[in-house]
């Protein structure tokens, strides 16, 4: 089954680091970087430095475009870029709800 929607996302943890990625789903794939038990699908860097807590998201039609903007964004290399992406952002995530997002479209 193909998605039709995906997301490129920033996580923060509680050390102020950024993680950037793309996913298909959303709500799914922040538990799994959250799943301290079940972390066979994680790389060691979201392992060793959770939780994580969503901070930003775009949504994009197809898996490419969400690939370029997502690979866009960490060739920024600068937490400062991303912060400035986060702030001047017209959808806030709410702290409150950001751990357990629920996404109704």
């Amino acid at each position: 089954m193909q998605s039709d929607e995906f997301f490129v996302y920033i996580l923060k943890n509680l050390k102020g680091k950024y993680y950037v990625g793309h996913t298909d789903n959303l709500e799914r794939r922040l538990r799994q970087h959250n799943d301290t038990k079940d972390n066979k699908h994680l790389g060691k860097y979201t392992h060793k430095n959770g939780p994580w807590r969503l901070v930003y998201f775009e949504n994009y039609s197809n898996r490419s475009d969400a690939v370029m903007r997502e690979r866009q964004i960490k060739g920024w290399k600068s937490s400062i870029m991303i912060h400035n992406l986060i702030a001047t952002s017209r959808v806030p995530i709410s702290q409150k709800n950001s751990s357990n997002v629920k996404l109704n479209h």
